[in-house]
């Protein structure tokens, strides 16, 4: 497996590269799942983009927007994976910044920065995980929006 540097967020949060496919998909209510009787809520649309490198790791970035465009809420999350060492073992890293958007368009959420350690030989996540809540800052409030418009604009 490739040595992989783990990032700091903000580049995380850079632009989406041009050939990443975009996916929209109509919401439907926890309620609505929950009785089984799954039905989009009119208008409403879940935009989202999966990026993955089997070496490297994965990305997916989901927005949800109300039936007038109004994002209502967003996440990013990007699993990075590490070297095997000689134990074995492989490290993974798992950075996350999702919230919701207020009636103000101001965003309310949590970034989450988690470390997972992973045997080779298992198929189970057997290792310490370590994971480490923090309030985003404004500049990664701005770059989640960035990024959240450039997907939006596809």
């Amino acid at each position: 497996m490739p040595n992989v540097s783990m990032p700091d967020w903000l580049a995380l949060l850079s632009p989406l590269p041009a050939d990443a496919i975009v996916e929209r998909k109509p919401v439907a209510s926890a309620e609505q799942l929950a009785a089984g009787t799954a039905g989009p809520i009119a208008g409403w649309q879940s935009v989202s983009m999966h990026l993955a490198e089997p070496s490297v790791g994965l990305r997916h970035l989901l927005v949800t927007i109300d039936e007038n465009g109004r994002m209502l809420s967003a996440g990013d999350h990007v699993m990075l994976v590490g070297e095997s060492n000689a134990a074995g073992i492989v490290i993974y890293d798992h950075h996350s910044l999702g919230g919701r958007y207020e009636d103000d368009g101001s965003f309310r959420g949590t970034r989450w920065a988690t470390r997972m350690e992973r045997r080779v030989d298992s198929e189970l996540d057997d290792g310490p995980v370590e994971s480490t809540p923090s309030t985003p800052t404004d500049d990664e409030i701005a770059a989640l929006n960035r990024i959240v418009s450039d997907l939006l604009m596809r």
